[in-house]
């Protein structure tokens, strides 16, 4: 293929199959693809798709060293700043980041970065005898501990790149699985478990300790680790707080948030038999929202049997927040998509569970603070949706227990936690946070990123502290 040519299409599990199981959707590229697709690099010295890296990963390098056939060593090159490649291959908006600034992108089609660190990733897995772990930089900081609350993206990136600098590390997660967001938030069919143990697996082989079940906030507080000898603590609980939509009846049986629908099957298998998890299994369910958890409760909806799904989106097409391809995907798989429609309240039945939803038609008006037309309503066109099972995917605000049981922590008032953006570090000294507990929920690349920036900021303190 000539340079500057369309990009290679990746190939995916036939839509009328994959919405009767849970395996991934997208397949991967095989060697001769990635290896046509890394020849489309320009290999630019100006490293403009760098610029749009969170984590700082050098793409030319990787991708020449694909186009030299040389995949560990590409797998090995990325994982020098990135420590969880083949969950970024899979799930990071590339098309948003690096992508955005590659220099083919500008006339045409953009070199599949991502599919193509996804592919250098699998392929190290696939083909070596174990993944060389490489020597902390400094042996000397295993005297000193951090303490990481939270095993998210946020959580393994500060983990990862403190252990590579030689400091003991301990992750304390929650719940009694690894990967936070990566594990109850994102399904199978987009981030396989496999995948994702073998990524936590490597963090863990780089000398991090991961302890489940220990609920900080609860089992004991911020202030007690710093207390036992931990010279930092990081905070990465994420957001798992809903945004509800406080309309008359939302409290009806049948109405689930999106990040309570998707942990149920995520984590707790409520669509396999042999789990105990209760869960609704609709015949014809209606999702609220256009983001990617909108899409990701939507195609989890069909798979475990609903007969109509549909998502319900006040703005536009043009306006939904999700990934193209996920948006696309749903489209393949049937997904019915009511635009311009927002709901203004359930109607249950005699039994106390959601039977329709009322809703109004909308039209885009001025852009609002976000950049998108705003969505106002056409005064009498009231209608009903019939639906048994309503998903509301319009975000999640940052988990609340930490900034209710650390005193001296200063957060925003919807809960975001207050830091300094060049170093991570909150209003306490020693904690540091970021992420979704940050922000609010976001990117798996962009938590990621600000875990880079606290492991920085968290190596500065320590050192500073030490002179």
């Amino acid at each position: 293929m000539a340079k500057g040519g369309p990009r290679n299409p990746m190939p995916h599990q036939d839509a009328a199959k994959r919405i009767t199981n849970f395996d991934e959707v997208a397949l991967g590229y095989s060697e001769e693809t990635a290896l046509d697709e890394a020849q489309r690099c320009l290999n630019c010295k100006t490293k403009p798709c760098v610029s749009g890296c969170p984590v700082n990963i050098d793409i030319p390098a990787f991708i020449e060293l694909i186009k030299a056939k040389e995949y560990n060593a590409a797998a090995d090159e990325i994982k020098k700043t990135n420590s969880l490649p083949a969950i970024c291959g899979r799930v990071c908006p590339q098309e948003n980041q690096c992508e955005k600034f590659c220099v083919l992108g500008k006339k045409g089609d953009a070199v599949a970065v991502g599919r193509l660190e996804r592919f250098a990733a699998d392929y190290q897995a696939a083909h070596s005898n174990g993944v060389e772990i490489p020597k902390p930089e400094h042996p000397e900081l295993a005297q000193y501990k951090v303490a990481v609350v939270g095993c998210g993206p946020a959580g393994l990136t500060v983990a990862g790149d403190l252990a590579k600098m030689g400091y003991m590390v301990t992750i304390f997660e929650a719940l009694h699985k690894t990967g936070g967001v990566l594990r109850y938030g994102i399904p199978e069919f987009r981030l396989p478990r496999t995948i994702l143990d073998r990524e936590v697996d490597y963090v863990k082989s780089l000398g991090v300790t991961i302890l489940t079940d220990m609920i900080v906030g609860r089992t004991f507080k911020v202030e007690d680790l710093l207390n036992e000898g931990f010279e930092a603590v990081f905070v990465g609980t994420g957001a798992g707080a809903p945004k509800l939509m406080g309309i008359p009846g939302e409290n009806l049986s049948g109405i689930y948030s999106g990040n309570e629908w998707l942990t149920r099957i995520n984590l707790m298998r409520a669509h396999r038999e042999d789990y105990a998890t209760p869960i609704k299994l609709p015949k014809s369910a209606c999702i609220i929202g256009a983001g990617n958890t909108a899409m990701d409760c939507t195609r989890t909806a069909l798979r475990i049997g609903a007969e109509k799904v549909t998502i319900v989106y006040r703005r536009g097409r043009e306006e939904m927040p999700a990934r193209s391809e996920e948006i696309e995907n749903a489209e393949e798989e049937g997904v019915i998509f009511k635009l311009l429609t927002n709901p203004t309240r359930f109607i249950g039945d005699e039994n106390g569970a959601v039977r329709a939803m009322e809703c109004l038609r909308m039209e885009l008006g001025e852009p609002d603070a976000s950049g998108r037309r705003r969505p106002v309503p056409v005064a009498g066109s009231e209608f009903e949706i019939e639906c048994d099972t309503v998903i509301v995917a319009l975000g999640q605000n940052p988990n609340p227990l930490i900034r209710t049981t650390t005193d001296g922590l200063t957060c925003e008032s919807w809960g975001g936690i207050c830091i300094d953006a060049e170093t991570g570090m909150t209003s306490i000294p020693g904690v540091f946070a970021g992420g979704d507990a940050v922000t609010g929920e976001a990117t798996v690349i962009s938590a990621m990123g600000a875990g880079k920036v606290a492991a920085a900021g968290i190596d500065k303190y320590i050192r500073e502290k030490k002179k």
